[in-house]
């Protein structure tokens, strides 16, 4: 019962309240620092009154029972040092990672927690002293990786065409190897061992992905662009297509350029996942994301009904023309190609001058031009610059929750004896087996007195807003000489308590 009281201590809007009830319950406790300690009982969710503080991105809470926890080491002068417990907060032993809990919630009051101390100090230290280094190692791995699967692609094994033409409109010249013919000479054996470590990597990549999926879930894992979403189906579906070109490859079956130039798009799409990394890069790759999955999914389904639409009526207007006079519109999939590139104004209107165009043409391209470049183009830039500003005022908080996200990653996937762990341990202070973050603050010796002077300002100010508001009452009736009086009471007493606040300043310096 006291536990689940705890918990709903801290959902509470009351804050304060929060606190004093929060601190009560504790004092009846008689396992405080045992393992059956009211504040180590997890909740249904998995989650502790201090985990659930961050969730629900309640900083009042998180602050008061982080305070809880820290012990002052020693002091002098301005400076103090302070040991703050990392227990429940530091990711290296937690199966239930706080960072991951507080980037994943979709609260944004959650992400200000990473701001606090010692959180934000904790997250500087994992991220300057091992997962910068580690995450520029990894881009760059990844970087030459690409360029060995391009070289491949672009050196794949292919023979010249011996069969006649189909067709006039036939323009193809090479054709692929059979498997016995793709791996004789040492140029092929060179290309072989890029092709085998093209596909090791691919299947290295479902091996750490699938069991984040499984562990994290679908949903969260793919539908939250802090955690990498995007690009993680991005990643997982180029390991895919690796995998369907090698079977391809293995079976001699013709077309393995179809998954081979998707890998290619999608494998070099996924380097923008390492911008993630870099404070000038990392804000607009959340920026794309963000326009992509948003306005531009909405957008595209709008745009592919006036495709279809349009690309329809022109296939019917040019299906009893000759296609060797005006050939955009030879047969349906040429049709929407060229309606597409129409759409996106990257080829003009086709026409041939020579011969005569039928009427309809001109007409259907007239709407066409009307409602797609003008209406559903403009209407797209609009919805962009919308969301641009919306994004701009919380695309650093999500760039730094990004980066939060990306040191818990790869604190999972390295080992650990790449990754130790931070802080310093409790024994070497007598406070036990925990492990604490060490945080030097200073402290500034005049900010209780400079809070001692506002405050005197501000009562004497109240007091002769006081008996000004009382004056003007009483000589209500006297409209004109009391806004006089007033105006010339208002000076003096201004003066008056500026006056006074300087001798108290002048008096104590």
């Amino acid at each position: 019962i006291g536990n689940t009281v705890l918990h709903i201590l801290v959902l509470q809007p009351n804050k304060t309240f929060a606190c004093h009830m929060y601190s009560l319950i504790l004092s009846y406790d008689s396992n405080k620092e045992g393992p059956g300690s009211l504040e180590l009982i997890p909740n249904n969710e998995g989650l502790t009154p201090f985990k659930l503080a961050g969730v629900e991105g309640n900083t009042v809470m998180f602050q008061y029972l982080m305070q809880k926890r820290k012990y002052n080491l020693w002091s002098f002068g301005p400076l103090i040092t302070v040991l703050y417990d990392l227990t429940e907060i530091d990711s290296w032993a937690e199966d239930q990672s706080f960072l991951e809990l507080i980037v994943s919630t979709k609260k944004r009051e959650a992400r200000q927690i990473l701001d606090l101390t010692p959180v934000k100090e904790l997250v500087s230290l994992k991220w300057n002293m091992y997962g910068r280094p580690y995450f520029c190692f990894l881009a760059l791995f990844y970087i030459l990786y690409m360029v060995c699967f391009t070289m491949c692609c672009v050196y794949r094994p292919l023979k010249p065409r011996t069969g006649n033409k189909t067709s006039s409109r036939d323009n193809t010249i090479y054709v692929q190897k059979m498997l016995q013919e793709s791996y004789m000479t040492y140029e092929d054996e060179l290309r072989l061992v890029g092709e085998l470590i093209t596909v090791i990597g691919a299947v290295v990549i479902l091996i750490l992905e699938i069991p984040d999926i499984l562990r994290v879930g679908a949903a969260k894992y793919f539908g939250q662009t802090i955690l990498g979403g995007p690009f993680h189906i991005i990643v997982i579906t180029y390991a895919c297509m690796i995998l369907v070109t090698m079977v391809m490859r293995l079976t001699s079956t013709t077309g393995e350029v179809v998954p081979m130039s998707f890998a290619l798009v999608l494998g070099w799409c996924n380097v923008m996942y390492f911008a993630r990394g870099f404070q000038m890069l990392g804000p607009f790759t959340i920026m794309i994301q963000k326009m992509i999955f948003g306005d531009l999914m909405r957008f595209c389904w709008l745009m592919a009904v006036v495709i279809l639409g349009f690309a329809s009526a022109f296939y019917i207007i040019f299906q009893t023309e000759n296609p060797e006079n005006l050939g955009q519109f030879y047969n349906y999939p040429m049709s929407l190609f060229t309606t597409f590139e129409l759409f996106l104004t990257i080829i003009d209107g086709p026409a041939n001058y020579d011969v005569d165009l039928p009427f309809m043409y001109s007409v259907v391209y007239f709407a066409f031009a009307i409602i797609a470049t003008l209406l559903m183009l403009n209407l797209l830039i609009a919805m962009m610059g919308d969301t641009h500003w919306r994004v701009a005022h919380e695309r650093d908080e999500l760039w730094r929750a990004q980066v939060v996200a990306t040191t818990v990653m790869l604190e999972r996937k390295l080992p650990r004896c790449l990754w130790p762990r931070s802080g310093i341990c409790g024994r070497e202070y007598g406070l036990g087996d925990r492990w604490y973050l060490r945080v030097e603050d200073r402290v500034d010796p005049n900010k209780h007195k400079m809070m001692r002077y506002t405050e005197a300002f501000r009562a004497q100010d109240r007091d002769n807003n006081d008996k000004s508001l009382e004056k003007l009452e009483i000589n209500r009736n006297i409209l004109y000489k009391k806004e006089l009086s007033a105006l010339s009471l208002s000076r003096s007493t201004s003066r008056t308590s500026s006056h006074r606040g300087w001798e108290i300043l002048r008096h104590n310096t």
